[in-house]
């Protein structure tokens, strides 16, 4: 493991490296790359909205950046504990590898550029404390920069609709809601959103983490469809509430980011979807992206076009290998499946007109 705490330590002192944080109740996980004027500006209000203490620390995770994240944490913020990786592993990878040095009976995972409002953080351990079957829960998520408004990534809770398509409470596509409390009641959802949950340790290490072959993008999906697999609940708990900046690292029109999502997106639905739905629905769902793909011709240029294509490519080259993977995956009926929307998001938001979440189900 290539890696130490507060750059002190040799790569083969995998003891010592985690030996003076200790057994904790909650370890609040930032992972961070490149991102010193994030956690300038948010890791202040983080450690002070956060009650601190022998049982819940937050812990910083660097992912090799090439900036000066590490020197100016170890200066400003000694008393935080900086796992340092010399390889950017993604944010799957990341995580992955800061959780399995960290021993905590509740995880959250925290984005650098999400803000925490006051007393984010009991709502969503008291849930979980709550009831035993809750694997994973996520606050109500709001946009940094229009506070009133639900943010993309997460919103008021992640749904799926029938061909694989994620969606969310207060998010249907680019339409984004106003917040007036419409969805402030905890409720069993399909995804927690990746800027911000909180996971109990026990079902993280029985699911294995996050997808590592992703790097990036449908991770918090895959891992939420593993947990309703294997019994546990995802909820949204609005009692927490924290602000995303979104789009960070990648904007949300970046070729790039859409090439990881058709890609993960794809390999996501061959690891879950049992074998009497993907044997048709999987060629089905690929004759959708392509006409995706010349939606986002004419609607962003090549580049675009050009992402899908080649997210198409890349999954169909390993196609193999993520039948493998289902070998891992305990698959469950949509019956059995919370926040499963049984029709088409892309039908019911382009034909006929639905930009609102509450008037999917009129």
């Amino acid at each position: 493991m290539h890696c130490t705490i507060f750059g002190a330590c040799r790569p083969d002192e995998k003891n010592m490296e985690v030996s003076h944080i200790g057994k904790l109740e909650t370890a609040v996980v930032i992972l961070c790359y490149n991102g010193r004027k994030l956690l300038e500006e948010l890791l202040p209000i983080a450690l002070a909205n956060t009650a601190v203490d022998d049982r819940t620390r937050i812990i910083l995770a660097d992912n090799a950046s090439t900036d000066d994240t590490v020197e100016w944490a170890n200066l400003h913020y000694p008393e935080v504990p900086l796992l340092r990786f010399h390889s950017n592993f993604g944010f799957t990878g990341g995580y992955n590898k800061a959780l399995d040095l960290i021993e905590a009976e509740y995880y959250v995972l925290l984005s650098n550029d999400v803000e925490v409002a006051a007393r984010w953080l009991p709502p969503l351990i008291d849930q979980m404390k709550k009831d035993q079957t809750v694997g994973a829960c996520q606050p109500k998520v709001l946009s940094y920069h229009r506070r009133e408004h639900f943010e993309y990534a997460g919103a008021a809770g992640g749904f799926l609709d029938h061909w694989g398509m994620p969606f969310c409470r207060g998010r249907v596509f680019f339409d984004i809601e106003k917040d007036t409390g419409q969805y402030n009641d905890v409720r069993e959802i399909f995804w927690a959103g990746g800027c911000c949950f909180a996971i109990r340790g026990a079902a993280w290490h029985r699911a294995k983490g996050l997808e590592p072959d992703f790097f990036a993008h449908m991770e918090e999906v895959d891992l939420c469809w593993r947990l309703q697999g294997m019994g546990y609940k995802i909820l949204v708990c609005p009692g927490s509430e924290v602000f995303h900046m979104g789009g960070q690292t990648l904007s949300y029109t970046n070729p790039t980011k859409l090439y990881l999502n058709c890609r993960n997106n794809l390999a996501m639905l061959t690891k879950n979807w049992p074998a009497s739905r993907l044997l048709w629905k999987l060629p089905l769902r690929l004759l959708m992206d392509w006409l995706s793909a010349f939606y986002f011709l004419i609607s962003r240029g090549f580049p675009s076009f050009k992402a899908v294509l080649k997210g198409q490519f890349h999954f169909l080259l390993h196609l193999g290998h993520w039948l493998k993977k289902r070998k891992e995956v305990q698959r469950v009926g949509t019956n059995q499946l919370k926040g499963y929307y049984p029709g088409s998001i892309a039908f019911a938001h382009f034909v006929k007109g639905v930009n609102v979440f509450s008037n999917l189900y009129d």
